[in-house]
């Protein structure tokens, strides 16, 4: 898994550096397994919903309140994953949600009626929040002690996971049934949490080189009702994001599937290649936002995903459709990042932990509403939404540019 900003030695020259760094040093690898792990997971259950789909009968509106049980999961999760994290340690909880997470996965393709799929996908859901909201507290402790921007190497790796997850599943489409492939993904999910798991749980959590102030530490005071306001702009930025990439998972194979004739594998590398446009966008991000800065990142990138979505939800070809896809994955690649890191720069951790519960809420509760509109017009007609948040998120980033940092 490619890293950014390695870390530096303690003491330039020395070999092996000082025990903290090598120490931090692990942790960041183990953590940035785990977001690979989350996407990886995350896009084996996308690409095959439409084979679920069809093998349970659901109809469009169906399916979509089959999966409103990923998001009441992880919502009614991510309001309690917080108390767990403060009790337990980030830590020790994210290795048990990607348990569970890698448990859940095989449950969909056992299932033969929306009502039966809904239920398991609420168990899904619920470890899917849980393990988000563990591995960013984990995370945002990890880069306040590193003293270093390198939280877009961990959503680099989710969406590096979710490319390689959806590829996989691109190729196995065709030859093999949903329930092999996702009883295979549960088995590999179990190792890699056995062989990153320990290194998270006998390294407690880093303490950041200095505190912040009582009103801006996470579980301290209550920030201020101008705070507040800021935290929650950039968290509805990171909403319309999340809202799309949520989108794209849920609904992209079967658009190409149903509405274009793709073949099931092309279908499935529709998200794949969304998944690579947006590991890419990210790996570049540093480079991006040093030449662009926070700002004209986020507007250009809003608007280089409204036309990449209109063009993925409206072209006549699969191909043209694709191009779409990898046009909005660029697009919306470094927003929900700079918007998470707006909000902490806003108000500290507890600004990054608001915003990014509101994109994941975005996320989850995107496909649902994808589901509906599908049914009232059409699946194009519906995605053509994403391109919509996308635009606002644009101008909401724009109209927000003189916040001033909470110090």
């Amino acid at each position: 898994m490619p890293l950014l900003n390695k870390l530096r030695t303690a003491v330039p020259g020395t070999p092996g550096g000082d025990p903290a760094a090598r120490s931090l040093s692990r942790l960041r690898t183990a953590l940035t397994l785990f977001f690979a792990l989350d996407g990886f997971l995350f896009a084996g259950w996308v690409v095959r919903i439409p084979a679920i789909k069809e093998q349970t009968g659901s109809s469009p509106s169906d399916l979509g309140l089959a999966l409103l049980g990923v998001s009441a999961g992880a919502v009614v999760t991510m309001t309690l994953t917080g108390r767990l994290c403060r009790r337990f340690g980030s830590h020790p909880v994210t290795v048990a949600a990607a348990v569970l997470l890698s448990l859940s996965i095989a449950l969909p393709p056992l299932t033969h009626s929306a009502l039966t799929l809904g239920l398991v996908l609420l168990v899904f859901g619920t470890a899917y929040g849980g393990i988000n909201v563990a591995m960013n507290s984990a995370a945002v402790d990890l880069v306040a002690a590193l003293r270093r921007p390198v939280m877009p190497s961990f959503h680099a790796a989710f969406s590096l996971g979710g490319m390689f997850g959806a590829g996989l599943g691109a190729l196995v489409a065709g030859g093999l049934s949903p329930t092999a492939h996702l009883l295979g993904l549960t088995v590999a999910g179990l190792l890699l949490t056995a062989a990153a798991g320990p290194v998270l749980l006998r390294h407690p959590c880093p303490a950041p080189p200095e505190a912040l102030p009582a009103e801006k530490a996470p579980g301290g005071r209550r920030l201020d009702r101008r705070a507040r306001g800021a935290v929650a702009v950039f968290g509805v930025i990171a909403l319309c994001t999340a809202y799309g990439e949520g989108a794209m998972a849920d609904w992209g194979a079967l658009h190409l599937e149903q509405d274009l004739a793709a073949h099931p594998g092309a279908a499935a590398a529709g998200y794949s290649l969304f998944a690579l446009a947006m590991t890419a966008g990210r790996l570049s991000g540093t480079a991006l936002l040093q030449r662009l800065g926070q700002t004209r990142t986020l507007v250009a990138g809003g608007a280089t995903a409204a036309v990449g979505m209109l063009l993925g939800a409206l072209a006549p070809t699969v191909w043209l459709a694709l191009a779409g896809f990898a046009v909005t994955g660029l697009g919306l690649a470094n927003i929900f990042p700079v918007a998470v890191a707006r909000a902490g720069a806003l108000a500290g951790p507890g600004g990054v932990a608001a915003a990014s519960t509101l994109g994941y809420g975005g996320m989850l509760l995107g496909p649902p509403a994808i589901g509906f509109l599908a049914d009232w017009f059409s699946l194009p007609v519906a995605l053509t939404t994403v391109a919509v948040l996308a635009g606002g998120a644009a101008v909401i980033g724009y109209a927000a540019r003189n916040a001033s940092t909470v110090r």
